[in-house]
This record gives C-alpha cells, sequence and structure tokens, in this order.
C-alpha cells in the first residue's frame, strides 16, 4: 500500500525523511489548483470556442500524435492545429495565448505545497516540477510565475514536461527525468495528486513517492454535486468558466482535521457562501463611501444577521452593529396613517387575524373583543378588518405606532449613533428586504442618513425602489432562480440566527425587549458549533491560495455560493442532514410557533400516497431533505422544477395508468366499473373514487388483477380537499375494509386466493352532505397468471395456428 499524505501534512512531508536531496512536485492540482471543478471547465472562457470544440481537438491531436509518432503526449500547438485547421499561425499563437491566460486567471499556488517547496529550501534540497502537460517548460514555469507570482516560481530549479518527451509518468517519463538529474533515486522524494501518475508511474525507479489525497469521498461528491447544481444554475456564457469553487483549496486543506460533523458542515457549506458574501460586502461598503461621503456602518439585522457579523469581524473587518430589528418590530413602526394600516390589511388578507391584530398593537383584551366570537377564517379576518377601519381604533393604532418608532429609532441611536450623512448598510440574509421597506423612511427622516440594503438573496416582491442589491440577486439572476434559491431559506435562517428571543419592543431608552426563545438549548449549542466552522473557513482562505490576481473574484465567489447554497437545499449530503435533524424553525413574527425543518417518515408516506405533489401540502421549512433515500432523480426533479419554473401538473408526470375493477354498493343496488390508478412513487399507484356523500361501499377487485398486492392505505378524504395545498393527513378518515377472498399475510401484504378475491370497504359514518374520495394506495407486487390453457389459446391465436 503506497503512503499517503494530506494536504495538511503536506508542509511537514520532509521530517524524518533523512538523506533526501532533492523534492520532486507534479504540478496540476499539486503546486497549481484551479478555481473550478475540472480543468475542461476553462475551456468555457475560450473566445469563439465552446468546451467540446477543444475537447474534441486534444482527442484528435492525440489520436494522430500516437499514430504517426507512436507518441503518447502532444504540444499545445498541435491541438491547436486541429482545432484551427484553417487557421494561420498568428491564430493559432493568439487563441493559445488566450487559453494560457485564462489558466492563469484561474489558478493558485497551493499555500501547503508552497510551504513544503520553502522547507525543501531551508534543507538546501533542489525542488524540480514532473509535469504531465501539453505545455513546455517555458510556459509552464511563465504559467507559475504569472498565476502565483515570481516568489513562487524562483523556489523550481528544474521543470519536466511530457509534451517534450512523447509519454506521461505512468510511461517511463521519469526515467528520462533521472538522466537529466543524474542523481540517484533513492534520494528523491515525488509527491503529486493521480495514483497512476505520480505513484504506478515513478516508484518502479526507486523514488520515494507520496500519493496526495486531495479529498475523501464525502466530499469528493459534494463538489460533483456542487458543480452539477453550477450547470442548472448557470447558463452557459462565452467567456466564463463553466463552474467557480474558489473553496476547494481550503476544504482540502482543513476539513481532514475538523472532527466534530457539526463543525465541519459549517465549514465545508456555511463557509464558502458566507465568506463570499462577505468580500462582496466590502467591496459595497468601499462604493457606498464613494457614492454618499460619511462613514459606512454596517449593520447586522438581529438575528439572521449574526453570523455574517461573525464572518465579518473574522475576515478583519470591524466590529458592526448588531441591531435588534426583527419583520414584527419594523412592521409596528411603520403604521404611519389610514393608509399604510388599510396596506397592511390587504396584503396579510391570508394570515392568522390573532397574529395580525396583535402587528397591529391592538392590546389582548380589545383583540378578544374584536375576535372573540367571530367565525375561524375569512369570517374572522373581515371582523377584524371592520374593526381596524373604525376611526377611533385606526387613531389608537397610528398613536401606539408613533410611540413604537420613537423607541425604534432609540435603539438605533443606542446601538450605531450614526451622524447625519452618514450610510447604514443594513445587512441580513434577505430576502425580500421587508424591515427595509418598512424602516427605511423612518431611518432617513428621524436620522438624516443614508440608507441601503445589502442582502445575500434578494428576491424582492415587488420593486420597492430602494437602494437595495443582493450578492445573489436580480441583477444576475432570473426570477425562477430567485424563488428556487429562495424557497428553503429556512434552513439557512435556522443556520444563521442568535440564540435569544426575537425581539418584540424597545425600552424607552432603545433596549430590546425579547420574547421567550422557543428553541431548545441543544440546537442553540449545535447551531454555535456550526457557526464556528463557518468562521474557522473565513479565517482560513487567505493562507491557503496564492495567486497575483484574480480579476473575476466577484463573480467566481457569487456563482461558488449560488451552487454551494442551491446544492444544500435540493441535494443535501447524509452527514448534513444528520446534523440538521433536530432543528425546528421559528417563524420570527411576535408569536410563539415553530415548524420542524424535515419529516422523513411523513415525506415516506406521503410519496408513496400522493407522489412528489404531496410536498404541496406540506408545512415543513426543509422539503427537499425530506427526500434523501429516495434517489438523486427525484431530487432534481424538483430542483429542475423550480429552477426553470416549469408549469407543469400533476397529470404531465403521469406516463402510464392501471385499471383497478371496482364493486360499487349503496345498500340497495351493486355495479361494477373502473377506475384508473396513477403511478405515485416506488412502484406503487393510487385510486381515487367517488363515494358521493358517505352512502357508497367500494370493493376494490384486487383478485382480478393480482395474485400478492400491497395495500398502503384506504383512506376516505373530501373531494374539495384532495390534490389541493392542504395535502394528505388532511381531514383523513382510515377506511375499515373486509376481505372476501384475500389473506393478509403481513404488514400491507395480502394474496389473493383467485379472480373473484376483494376488498371491501364500508363508508365512514356521513356527518354533512360533503362530497367524499376513498384514496386507495396500492402496489403491485405478483400479477395474475392466465390458466395455462387460456395462455395456450392465446398463443395459437396471436401466432395463426388453429387450435
Amino acid at each position: 500500500m503506497p503512503d499517503i499524505i494530506l494536504p495538511h501534512d503536506l508542509p511537514t512531508a520532509l521530517d524524518g525523511r533523512d538523506g533526501l536531496k532533492l523534492l520532486s512536485l507534479d504540478c496540476f492540482d499539486t503546486l497549481l489548483w484551479r478555481d473550478c471543478h475540472a480543468p475542461k471547465d476553462l475551456f468555457g472562457t475560450l473566445p469563439n470556442t465552446t468546451v467540446t470544440q477543444r475537447q474534441w481537438a486534444e482527442q484528435r491531436a492525440r489520436a494522430g500524435a500516437e499514430l504517426r509518432h507512436g507518441r503518447e503526449e502532444v504540444t499545445i500547438a498541435e491541438i491547436y492545429r486541429e482545432l484551427l485547421p484553417n487557421g494561420s499561425a498568428d491564430d493559432r499563437n493568439a487563441a493559445i495565448r488566450h487559453e494560457l491566460d485564462a489558466e492563469a486567471a484561474h489558478c493558485f499556488a497551493f499555500g501547503p505545497t508552497v510551504k513544503l517547496m520553502q522547507a525543501a529550501k531551508h534543507r538546501g534540497m533542489q525542488v524540480i516540477i514532473v509535469s504531465d502537460t501539453y505545455l513546455d517548460a517555458d510556459r509552464l514555469r511563465d504559467l507559475i510565475a504569472t498565476a502565483a507570482g515570481e516568489e513562487v516560481a524562483s523556489l523550481i530549479d528544474r521543470i519536466f514536461c511530457s509534451s517534450a518527451y512523447g509519454k506521461p509518468k505512468s510511461m517511463g517519463l521519469y526515467g528520462e527525468v533521472l538522466k537529466a538529474l543524474n542523481v540517484r533515486p533513492q534520494t528523491i522524494l515525488h509527491i503529486g495528486d493521480n495514483f497512476r501518475a505520480d505513484v504506478t508511474g515513478v516508484s518502479p525507479f526507486g523514488v520515494h513517492t507520496l500519493h496526495l489525497k486531495q479529498f475523501d469521498q464525502d466530499t469528493e461528491q459534494r463538489l460533483r454535486l456542487e458543480s452539477a447544481v453550477n450547470a442548472m444554475l448557470h447558463p452557459v456564457q462565452t467567456g466564463l468558466a463553466a463552474t467557480h469553487q474558489p473553496h476547494r483549496a481550503t476544504l482540502s486543506a482543513v476539513e481532514p482535521t475538523i472532527q466534530d460533523p457539526a463543525e465541519a458542515f459549517g465549514f465545508a457549506t456555511l463557509g464558502p457562501v458566507l465568506h463570499g458574501y462577505d468580500r462582496w460586502l466590502a467591496a459595497e461598503a468601499a462604493e457606498l463611501a464613494a457614492r454618499n461621503g460619511g462613514k459606512i456602518h454596517h449593520v447586522f439585522l438581529m438575528r439572521d444577521g449574526y453570523l455574517p457579523q461573525l464572518v465579518h469581524q473574522a475576515s478583519g473587518g470591524d466590529a458592526g452593529h448588531a441591531v435588534e430589528i426583527s419583520r414584527f418590530t419594523a412592521t409596528a413602526a411603520s403604521f404611519v396613517d389610514g393608509e399604510a394600516v388599510e396596506r397592511y390589511i390587504q396584503i396579510e388578507e391570508e394570515s392568522e387575524p390573532r397574529v395580525v391584530a396583535k402587528q397591529l398593537l391592538l392590546a389582548p383584551a380589545e383583540i378578544d373583543t374584536v375576535l372573540g366570537k367571530s367565525p375561524s377564517g375569512k369570517g374572522a379576518y373581515a371582523a377584524l378588518a371592520r374593526a381596524v377601519r373604525t376611526p377611533a381604533r385606526l387613531r389608537r393604532i397610528t398613536n401606539a405606532s408613533a410611540a413604537f418608532a420613537d423607541r425604534l429609532i432609540a435603539h438605533v441611536r443606542r446601538t450605531v449613533d450614526p451622524a447625519p450623512g452618514d450610510t447604514l448598510m443594513l445587512v441580513d440574509l434577505g430576502y425580500n428586504g421587508s424591515v427595509q421597506n418598512d424602516i427605511e423612511p423612518l431611518l432617513r427622516e428621524r436620522l438624516g442618513v443614508h440608507v441601503a440594503g445589502r442582502y445575500l438573496l434578494l428576491r424582492e416582491q415587488f420593486r420597492a425602489g430602494l437602494d437595495k442589491k443582493g450578492f445573489i440577486g436580480h441583477d444576475q439572476y432570473d426570477g425562477s432562480t430567485l424563488e428556487a434559491l429562495c424557497t428553503n431559506v429556512a434552513v439557512l435562517e435556522q443556520l444563521c440566527t442568535v440564540a435569544q428571543g426575537s425581539v418584540v419592543d424597545y425600552q424607552p431608552d432603545g433596549t430590546p425587549i425579547r420574547k421567550g426563545n422557543s428553541i431548545k438549548a441543544r440546537q442553540s449549542a449545535l447551531r454555535e458549533r456550526i457557526q464556528a466552522g463557518c468562521v474557522r473557513f473565513s479565517r482560513s482562505q487567505a493562507s491557503m491560495t496564492i495567486r497575483r490576481a484574480a480579476p473575476h473574484e466577484a463573480q467566481m465567489w457569487r456563482r461558488a455560493a449560488a451552487a454551494v447554497l442551491g446544492r444544500l437545499m435540493y441535494l443535501p449530503m447524509a452527514q448534513e442532514l444528520a446534523v440538521l435533524r433536530e432543528f425546528e424553525h421559528d417563524v420570527n413574527l411576535g408569536v410563539d410557533d415553530t415548524v420542524a425543518l424535515f419529516d422523513h417518515a411523513i415525506a415516506h408516506r406521503g410519496l408513496r400516497r400522493r407522489g412528489l405533489f404531496y410536498m404541496k401540502g406540506a408545512d415543513r421549512m426543509y422539503l427537499p431533505a425530506e427526500l434523501h433515500g429516495e434517489g438523486l432523480a427525484l431530487k432534481l426533479s424538483l430542483l429542475t422544477h423550480k429552477r426553470f419554473g416549469l408549469g407543469l401538473k400533476h397529470a404531465d408526470f403521469v406516463d402510464r395508468t392501471l385499471s383497478l375493477p371496482v364493486i360499487v354498493a349503496d345498500g340497495r343496488d351493486v355495479s361494477t366499473s373502473t377506475v384508473n390508478a396513477t403511478p405515485t412513487h416506488d412502484g406503487y399507484y393510487l385510486a381515487a373514487i367517488p363515494v358521493g356523500d358517505c352512502r357508497l361501499s367500494i370493493g376494490l377487485q384486487f383478485g382480478k388483477l393480482f395474485d400478492w398486492v400491497q395495500v398502503e392505505s384506504a383512506v376516505f378524504v373530501p373531494a374539495s380537499h384532495f390534490g389541493d395545498k392542504r395535502g394528505p393527513g388532511s381531514e383523513e378518515v382510515d377506511g375499515l375494509p373486509s376481505l372476501d377472498g384475500m389473506e393478509q399475510t403481513a404488514p400491507h401484504l395480502f394474496r389473493c386466493a383467485d379472480a373473484s378475491a376483494f376488498m371491501m370497504v364500508p363508508p365512514p359514518p356521513r356527518r354533512d352532505d360533503r362530497q367524499m374520495l376513498l384514496a386507495v394506495t396500492f402496489r403491485p407486487i405478483a400479477p395474475r397468471q392466465a390458466p395455462p390453457a387460456a395462455a395456450a389459446h392465446t398463443l395459437a391465436h396471436a401466432s395463426g395456428v388453429s387450435a
């Protein structure tokens, strides 16, 4: 078994190895790393050339070199002769220059490898590069110097490239290297990331080798899934790399050293997102300072701004200001007149009346007076709307809101104390900027400041016309993409928040008054470990990449963050879900409601009974997590549907049906019919059979179709609810079937004795005249076999042979 070295151990790779005189390194993915997922992704930056065209050219060049010259390697000039067969020498040279420039823009030196090279030089050792590449030695050295700087390039004594010898390391290149060096192989240590090239191809020459293991299998898969999500979020654009993964090096160097799964999750997933966001915030602050003058105050809106503030501090920024303004307090301070109250009533028409009444600052006794005897639902909301519109009550609301606004301003003065002309840069996860919508006029008028909202995600529901931007927002992404990324934003909110109750009011001096924290202490401790991992990523990132410049840095981190978020929200990993299993989400509206993030058991049942559309009525906050274990195809279907805003309905997913014979009995008459059963998931079918107002019994003639059948459920549900947003489980009544010719042999598993076997399901007790459906979910196990004689007759008839 060859020795393996992990990236974080590279700086000490020479320790305990006496007698070494020369350090030999592979180049790409050992010294030089790229900030994209795969080398071919850079070909997207080439002008007037597609990725596949560049790949085909290299394939043809390699095939030609082997056929004509018996060489296993080619030069970049040979590749471009195939790519531009009718181009001039100047055309090809210019195209090669474009590719080399793209490599330089996307390459960087890996920090731990550079430390190893410096350690080797300190010991008086030579350092060489041995690379399988179509570049020559001069071009490779220039690339290293351009990408990482001359200080790194100067550490290298010699460079050997496979293109110069016509064979790669796996085919004996290192023999040529030893001839040129005239050094005993036992005094050389070679390190590279490709096992076949850097171990199998080198160790037979007597050279000491170490296989650099960049990532473990889980990290490789996570990066692969991020690359796939990136392809869905970012259409191919000429001049851009196909993927951006600037976090690869930091994950490789640090993640294996983290033993706590929660910290590792925060490091590998939240780290790249929040780090990229913070770099963007720094650029935005500089732009605001140039435009507005005055001081720029980073105002982190609590509670969800807590982790962005920690990352900002870890990256060397100022402390910023933790300002506690919730949606509840921002809205409470915004009822400046009757028009504002009326607008709020209209917007919240579908909300719970008591929550709306509390938001309007009505006293508990007054809420009981208005809603105490009113019916629930729309009747109660209509009663509340009528009561609020009375002049006396309207005055009480606007007066209470004005006093609330005074207390909120006192809180901002106490926390930030801005001078007139300063800018308050509101920092929050987003995603509509509702707090800014409500308080910006108040802050401008009372404090004389500029207000700018800078959000991680921005997907405005209406164009507010305020100074708002999103790191991932409307300037870069279409509405469907933003909707897809914001749909499951609750998981991000829970990971970024602070372990304290949401602010519901302020003391006259601006001290926050918080409601009790309904989230468990265990969840808070877990979240703190996740957040520690995120902060650790930000502190680690700078030392892992040594590069002269990244001209595409803002775009690079934005696209990477979007891919990481999209992957977390739709393709979460098993180890991430293990960390998040106990999380709940509190809705932060001045009430104590919490909602589970996801529930695998409910999802499994919902998929069988309704298919993927069970999600339509689910009340959890992280539904794609529930699909773990159901296969990648289902999760990709959901992501595709959301990302592209596909207007597909349930019928579009049904490409086959099963005709189930049934008996319909009403106590006097009996008839037979068939119903179409449609596929749901995992081989199950759903048959929805009308039973009127609970007057019909239904016999399910499974024996006509099956010898064995699995019946998941038989429930009655109001026809008006079937398939609507309430989903399975809403007002369901379990059926109580009886069996005729069917034998239950295990839970849900039945054997049908013959073709006449059936399951009779009587209706539940009638409560009113609502129309009901019997929803039966079943899975065929063994189809009924035709009798031998009938089968022979059928075969003879099909063959045209007389019986």
